[in-house]
């Protein structure tokens, strides 16, 4: 040990070498970071889905689908967490303003050809987004259609109806879903997180 130190006195330039290469390599990594950041909001913001695409996916791809289209718009927080017990929640989101998005995500193999998304579906999700979630904004999202007693209940219940319509609107274009949706609650407040 005291051999290796005194080499290393001896030789000060090494010293030097291996923390200019230490630099190098840290410049390099935090470099590659800043550039695969910078290289996935330039694919979130081009993001559009046809709805063709949308109805092609699996119902745990559609959620990611609807978690990338919340990023895209300013959401930089938002996240998938559906699948098993995720209490009617499938995608959560903070929105420039501060509020709390809750989104269920109902996937039609068939699209509005297949079964319509009931009042049960509804439900649940009233039940959970705002006392388990913390939800300022509910919404259900379908790439389908929903049954004549969705909309009085959720009007009735503020929550949120995304039917195909709305969704291709959304996917399709560069308008977030704030701006498709009427009777949002108030901004809380500019968000850290987006």
């Amino acid at each position: 040990m005291v051999a290796v130190v005194q080499w290393l006195l001896a030789n000060w330039w090494v010293l030097i070498l291996l923390v200019l290469l230490a630099a190098a390599v840290l410049g390099l990594w935090l470099h590659r970071q800043a550039e695969q950041v910078r290289w996935e909001r330039v694919r979130t913001q081009g993001l559009r889905y046809a709805m063709s695409q949308l109805d092609g996916l699996h119902h745990r791809q559609f959620e990611h689908a609807i978690r990338d289209l919340m990023r895209r718009d300013g959401c930089g927080d938002a996240v998938q967490v559906g699948g098993a017990n995720d209490n009617g929640a499938d995608v959560k989101a903070t929105d420039p303003w501060g509020r709390r998005w809750v989104i269920q995500c109902k996937h039609r193999r068939n699209g509005d050809r297949g079964s319509a998304v009931g009042t049960p579906d509804l439900h649940v999700l009233n039940g959970t987004a705002r006392q388990l979630h913390g939800a300022d904004v509910v919404v259900l999202v379908t790439n389908g259609r929903f049954s004549s007693k969705c909309p009085p209940l959720a009007r009735s219940q503020r929550v949120h109806l995304v039917d195909r319509k709305v969704l291709g609107e959304w996917a399709g274009g560069q308008r977030p879903l704030w701006e498709l949706l009427q009777q949002l609650p108030p901004p809380r407040g500019q968000s850290a997180l987006s």
